[in-house]
């Protein structure tokens, strides 16, 4: 992609009146709940049965993943997050929906199912780096009496809702009757639809307000290389996929943002330092939700989301950001930006 001047930072006191906004909003996130296990040790030899690493753990450590991050996210920026997804009966979904009480969110739009168990990863990590993930999963499509359950709990969900976050990890949730049952909801109420696609059901979510695909999601979903260089191949891609905008994430080049108005805006990684990248499209789907519920334009959620991604990979495993982070690092950007324009830099 061919260098850009970096958008200029959004006043402050826009950043805080919309900070504020976005602690009175009711989102609503439905998707594919993942509980993210850590194993935390040291290595020191090879196993005597295998040519792998023996790690002794030292530290055992849980967290949300999928679309419960995504509410964790919401959760923490003040707003009020109602989950919708379903988890297994059995410890891992008990575990899941504990670490949901941690932090305040309620699980009463939580489905749990028999004989499908919970997802779960679990990384195992030694002196910081990952050896192996072990991934637990059931990814068939819910069965019609599974999905009238939850669709009863997004309907009920969605009743007084600003914003409609859909996120799918291709695990079986956001079946096309579930999509079109929440999205013709939203539209009827007029709130915004943010969706973090995969693969399998990539273009059913025509009329989003954002859509926010990674580039190695597009390209496999297209067909086709996405040609960042050609502003006219982007808004194709807009009017294929049916969505108003498209918000295209490229990991360590930042984000690109097309809209409905013909305008593609380059948004820079403002990571200072990448030390792990998982959760990092969550944090942005969350702040993207949340930042349309308190009134923000599609541009200036796009440009929180992007500082708030820069701060998430920071950060050691899934994890949230808050307001105070990201104003912090608003201001430090703001200060940066003024320095280059006074010295003729940019």
């Amino acid at each position: 992609m061919r260098p850009s001047s970096p958008p200029s930072p959004m006043p402050r006191d826009r950043v805080l009146k919309l900070i504020d906004r976005m602690a009175g909003s009711r989102i609503v996130v439905i998707g594919d709940l993942i509980l993210d296990r850590y194993l935390l040790g040291d290595t020191e030899r090879l196993s005597p049965e295998a040519p792998v690493p023996v790690v002794s753990v030292r530290e055992h450590r849980s967290a949300l993943g999928g679309a419960a991050n995504v509410a964790a996210n919401v959760a923490a920026m003040g707003a009020t997050c109602r989950l919708v997804g379903v988890v297994g009966d059995d410890p891992t979904g008990r575990a899941l929906r504990a670490e949901m009480a941690t932090l305040r969110l309620t699980d009463e739009f939580v489905e749990t199912t028999a004989g499908r168990p919970t997802t779960s990863k679990t990384r195992v990590l030694a002196r910081g780096q990952q050896v192996v993930r072990i991934d637990e999963e059931v990814d068939r499509l819910l069965d019609d009496a599974e999905l009238d359950r939850v669709r009863a709990k997004a309907e009920e969900a969605l009743a007084d809702a600003d914003a409609l976050l859909l996120e799918d990890y291709n695990k079986g949730l956001l079946a096309p009757a579930l999509i079109r049952s929440a999205m013709e909801i939203a539209k009827a109420r007029g709130i915004p639809v943010v969706v973090d696609p995969k693969f399998r059901q990539f273009f059913d979510y025509a009329g989003a307000t954002v859509f926010k695909p990674n580039r190695r999601e597009m390209e496999a979903a297209l067909g086709a290389a996405v040609d960042l260089e050609h502003q006219d191949a982007l808004s194709e891609a807009l009017v294929r996929l049916k969505v108003d905008n498209l918000l295209l994430t490229l990991g360590a080049d930042g984000m690109v943002l097309v809209t409905k108005d013909g305008k593609t805006t380059h948004l820079p990684s403002l990571a200072r330092e990448v030390y792990d990248v998982s959760g990092a499209g969550d944090t942005v789907t969350a702040w993207v939700g949340t930042c349309l519920a308190a009134g923000a334009t599609v541009r200036e959620a796009a440009q929180l989301a992007n500082i708030a991604a820069g701060i998430e990979v920071g950060k050691s495993g899934v994890a949230t950001v808050s307001p105070q982070e990201l104003l912090a690092m608003h201001d430090e950007r703001f200060d940066q930006i003024g320095r280059l324009r006074r010295g003729g830099l940019i």
